[in-house]
């Protein structure tokens, strides 16, 4: 099932206010959801999610919809499905956020090694 943008912001919403309000402090930009899919810069097939930003506009978390909607139509998502990836990708951006805040980089880390596992079992691929 493929939920409309309006029914996601809706829900990711519901998400975000369920946080802890201490999560938002610094985060001038807050939660944005996009309705453009985006993906990795040297792969397209490798949709991204979310983005954690801190740049010249400030600190603001970004989440694309239709990267989600390309999924949820691909491996025909149920709106828990919905519920569990923006769930999960709110949780992880909020991650890089508290680990930027506190000077730490382990999430970053994390994310590095998995790029590096998926780039060597596309080398082992081909």
């Amino acid at each position: 099932m493929v939920l409309t943008f309006d029914e996601v912001a809706q829900l990711l919403d519901e998400i975000a206010d369920s946080f802890p309000q201490e999560f938002y402090e610094h985060l001038n930009g807050g939660v944005l959801l996009l309705p453009e899919a985006d993906s990795h810069p040297d792969t397209p097939d490798l949709l991204t999610m979310g983005l954690y930003c801190h740049d010249m506009m400030g600190r603001y978390i970004k989440i694309f919809y239709g990267s989600m909607a390309q999924l949820a139509k691909n491996e025909k998502w149920t709106r828990e499905d919905w519920e569990d990836e923006l769930w999960g990708t709110l949780s992880h951006e909020f991650t890089h956020h508290l680990e930027g805040l506190a000077g730490e980089r382990a999430l970053e880390i994390k994310d590095e090694i998995q790029m590096d596992e998926y780039w060597d079992s596309k080398r082992r691929e081909d």
